[in-house]
């Protein structure tokens, strides 16, 4: 049986191949020009939310060293217990002897956002010798207290928790506690104080006057909308400006941002201002007098330990 040879196919014809326009220039570096613009636009968003979410740093420096502790007796307290049933928060009770002359009063020490309590003892021991109760803490994220970023909102809640711990663990009553606040520990102090009027007194030195400044003239801000994104402000203008709780208001240094600040406040008041080529030492003399003399003043003393 013979095979059949297949009809040959026709040849390939090859496919013509397809002329493509010509891209225009102006096309071409319009999308370049786009993309990068694109680019750029999504890099300046990252780093804004970058300083937003961390903005706490340009104001807010703690650190988690406690190098020492008072030199004086004193009975480490932790604190503010949380969901978990932990405390959050540390701080140092230090006793007046039962003689002294302030001996039924308490100053709850807020310091300032640098560093850690460690860093306050000179201050701590002028304020003991004083002859009143102490009771300074550390907020979240300095020294031994829980390590989280620091924020206004937080350390607001630390510093009533530190009230809370007073009035509902050491039974001590409102009318004896005295806030002193430092930097911007004197925002918080304010604030407690403006919450509690029962207090009878309230102590502020160096209260800040406009850290959205100090927030505009850092170099992690260049460049960003700093008064829309800034807001760790630690604003003391308005409570002062109400506040009807007796103030010493202290100030290391002449700054007439200060000067107006202070101005602004409600009565009473009392200001202290010393001038910046005052040595420390002249300086916590100072502010010692003024202190005591603070203190006669506003508190319930007996009259064997009010100053002749």
């Amino acid at each position: 049986m013979s095979k059949r040879k297949a009809a040959p196919q026709p040849a390939a014809t090859p496919a013509e191949p397809h002329i493509y326009d010509d891209v225009p220039a102006a096309w071409l570096l319009r999308a370049l020009v786009l993309t990068f613009a694109a680019m750029a636009l999504m890099l300046y968003l990252i780093y804004a939310t970058l300083f937003y979410f961390g903005q706490w740093q340009v104001v807010l420096h703690p650190s988690h060293i406690v190098a020492a502790t008072p030199a004086s007796a004193y009975e480490p307290i932790r604190f503010g217990v949380d969901a978990t049933g932990q405390p959050q928060l540390t701080g140092w009770w230090i006793p007046a002897d039962p003689n002294s002359r302030y001996a039924n009063f308490t100053l709850l020490y807020l310091h300032s956002g640098d560093g850690s309590l460690a860093d306050t003892l000179p201050t701590l021991h002028s304020l003991h010798s004083l002859g009143i109760n102490l009771f300074a803490i550390d907020y979240h994220g300095y020294g031994n207290s829980a390590a989280q970023h620091p924020s206004e909102a937080l350390l607001a809640a630390d510093s009533t928790a530190a009230f809370n711990y007073l009035v509902e663990t050491r039974h001590i009553l409102p009318t004896q506690i005295i806030a002193f606040g430092d930097g911007i520990g004197a925002t918080l102090a304010a604030r407690l104080a403006a919450a509690h009027q029962a207090m009878p007194a309230v102590i502020l030195r160096n209260p800040p006057v406009n850290l959205l400044a100090v927030a505009a003239h850092d170099s992690r801000s260049r460049l960003l909308p700093t008064a829309l994104l800034f807001h760790e402000r630690f604003t003391i203008a308005p409570t002062l400006a109400t506040l009807s709780t007796p103030k010493l208001l202290l100030a290391s240094s002449d700054d007439p941002s200060l000067a107006a600040l202070f101005h602004a406040a409600a009565s009473p008041k009392h200001e202290v201002t010393l001038p910046a080529t005052v040595t420390p030492a002249q300086a916590a003399a100072e502010f010692y007098a003024a202190i005591t003399r603070f203190l006669d003043d506003n508190l319930s003393l007996p009259p064997a330990m009010l100053t002749p």
